[in-house]
């Protein structure tokens, strides 16, 4: 029997294998780099190891220091969780060399699955050896790893190249490995994977599908159980397919297959060798846990000869720190308040007060709605989410609520090209016109307001700025004998945390949160703004600023001072939260300014180059 087990990860992931732990009475061990010192995950567990250090090499990438850790806290099983070691066949051996018990496939099934290229050879498919014209578009993929890391469309034979050096430094990076092959890239194809669970005594499990085709940056958004709209015979076909997968290689353990469906035919993709983000989907449906599966396969038990059967529709959505309207920018700083309405599953590797960094990954949370019917769970969520206190740095969450809500989500007729086609619809600024009005009544109320409010005329009117989706807004109320008042609105409640607004006999409540020059109004975030506001420093036009705080991974080959540059050139990569951003020129012209080398730590807003446009 497992009495502790160490989980080899961090954040929600490492969270939730220790709720399950905790409830099968297992002692539990975290790791964590310096810059996780205070995160939850490390702060939850039985136990905690630091790992010297802050970057994932340094860190969760270093199987020899995690196998120490174990040893040294007193575990007798290694939970790899999800990325970084989770696929790494040495990884695994170096556990079992250990005497350690290790929750995941045998070496062997990791190493003929855990490379993409492999696993395609298992499955009777060569990657591109060579490109032409003919072939394009084409998938740049690492052949380690996952999540969208090292992973590039390609569409014009000339930016290949480019390309490849760009995955293949990111797949390094990521993974420590940094092979990578192209592929035919589907298009209008719905990304379905299965969910697979063996045993060691010859029982594999097709735990159903999952539709997982709202991705950004090949990184998945959105996904849900089952996959909508499959035909009989294509789900035993994607079923039969996956089961092939697993008996190929002697698996054990929780894992996917995943596979590209267009034109009713299904692609084969890769076998992850491990449990996926969107696990929860699928225990929502069956009705079980899969770490506790894992936990007990690992122990030697055997599974029943058939699966639970499947109930309802699940449907989740990763809450990320991240601005979707500019380019998916990773957002840093403390995350204030964190939660969802009853009934909803909410995964979190963060609390109140958790600062949100630039080292790992900017998902937050994953929330999960399970109902009797699809358009049930997917309406009980964009209400949840719509409801959620999210308090702290922007984050995905209007995006989702507006995903899920577009015809082409509810109707089942997504692919993986949904945000290519709506993204810039779904990221229109439509903040809440009385918002601001709120904000500034709440402020009133609060006492930091008044000045002025009686020492002039009790008529005379106050007025407020704030910034809301970049645009500036200016309300104006007054102090009354009777209390607050705007014109047009009827102010039937204002205190520092509530505000409840009467416009056309129809009465709205609005909850305040403050956190500085921050105000949370509902979902509607605003910044408020100096009522005399001091002078800024003014930057030269064709000024790059960074838009996250980052390290700069490299510099365009060729480009220095003086280099003639054209419009959406590539000039330089910022790497952060395990994610590369390409900094571009941003017109033609000439780059009179490079303050960037690679190494270099950067906060949001350094000025990284300038480029001077040439008159027309």
């Amino acid at each position: 029997m497992i009495g502790t087990v160490l989980v080899a990860n961090r954040g929600e992931i490492a969270c939730r294998i220790f709720r399950t732990c905790r409830e099968s009475g297992i002692r539990t061990v975290a790791v964590h780099s310096d810059a996780d010192e205070n995160a939850l995950h490390a702060r939850v567990a039985d136990a905690a190891v630091r790992l010297p250090g802050t970057s994932s090499a340094d860190t969760y990438l270093r199987g020899d220091l995690i196998v120490k850790a174990a040893i040294t806290a007193g575990a007798d099983a290694v939970h790899p969780g999800y990325g970084f070691l989770s696929e790494n066949a040495g990884f695994a051996r170096a556990v079992l060399d250990a005497g350690l018990t290790w929750i995941g496939p045998p070496p062997e099934a990791i190493e003929a699955m855990a490379s993409k290229t492999r696993a395609k050879e298992l499955m009777g498919i060569a990657p591109l050896a060579e490109v032409t014209e003919a072939d394009l578009p084409v998938l740049v993929k690492a052949a380690a790893g996952g999540g969208g890391r090292g992973m590039r469309v390609v569409r014009r034979l000339a930016d290949l190249d480019a390309e490849l050096t760009a995955a293949r430094a990111e797949a390094a990076s990521a993974f420590g490995d940094g092979e990578v092959f192209v592929e035919p890239y589907v298009v209008g194809g719905r990304h379905v994977e299965v969910q697979i669970l063996a045993d060691t005594h010859g029982t594999v499990w097709a735990l159903g599908t999952r539709d997982c085709s709202l991705q950004r940056r090949h990184q998945k958004v959105i996904e849900e159980a089952p996959a909508p709209g499959l035909t009989e015979e294509l789900e035993r076909e994607l079923h039969g397919l996956a089961v092939r997968a697993a008996r190929a290689v002697d698996y054990v353990g929780a894992g996917t297959v995943e596979f590209l469906v267009a034109d009713g035919r299904a692609h084969f993709l890769e076998m992850n060798t491990r449990l996926q983000v969107e696990h929860p989907v699928t225990e929502a449906v069956f009705g079980v846990d899969l770490v506790a599966l894992q936990l007990r396969v690992a122990e030697g038990h055997a599974l029943d000869d058939e699966p639970p059967p499947a109930r309802g529709h699940a449907v989740e959505a990763r809450l990320y720190a991240e601005d979707p309207a500019h380019d998916w920018a990773p957002q840093t700083g403390r995350l204030h308040h964190l939660s969802v309405p009853d009934g909803i599953r909410l995964d979190t590797g963060y609390t109140g007060g958790d600062d949100i960094g630039v080292h790992y990954d900017p998902m937050l949370a994953k929330a999960v709605a399970h109902a009797p019917t699809r358009a049930e769970a997917v309406r009980r969520l964009a209400g949840a989410l719509e409801r959620a206190a999210v308090h702290g740095p922007l984050t995905n969450r209007d995006l989702l609520v507006r995903s899920l809500r577009h015809e082409e989500f509810t109707s089942a007729r997504m692919d993986t090209g949904f945000y290519d086609r709506h993204l810039a619809a779904l990221t229109e600024a439509a903040p809440d016109a009385l918002a601001p009005l709120a904000a500034a009544l709440a402020e009133a109320s609060a006492g930091s307001g008044r000045f002025g409010g009686w020492r002039n005329l009790p008529s005379q009117p106050q007025v407020r700025r704030y910034a809301v989706a970049g645009e500036e807004h200016e309300v104006r109320y007054r102090h009354t004998r009777a209390g607050l008042a705007a014109d047009g609105v009827r102010v039937v409640r204002a205190d520092a945390r509530q505000v409840v607004l009467e416009t056309d006999g129809v009465r709205r409540r609005f909850d305040i949160a403050r956190y500085g020059d921050t105000v949370h109004v509902g979902p509607t975030v605003l910044t408020a703004l100096p009522r005399f506001p001091d002078p800024t420093a003014q930057h030269a036009p064709g000024s790059l600023l960074a838009p996250m705080p980052g390290t700069v991974v490299r510099v365009a080959e060729g480009v220095t001072e003086g280099s003639a540059v054209e419009a959406g050139q590539p000039l330089l990569w910022l790497e952060a939260m395990k994610m590369e951003h390409r900094i571009t020129a941003p017109a033609t012209g000439t780059l009179t300014a490079l303050n960037a080398e690679p190494g270099r730590q950067v906060e949001v807003g350094t000025l990284l180059a300038v480029v001077e446009g040439h008159a027309e």
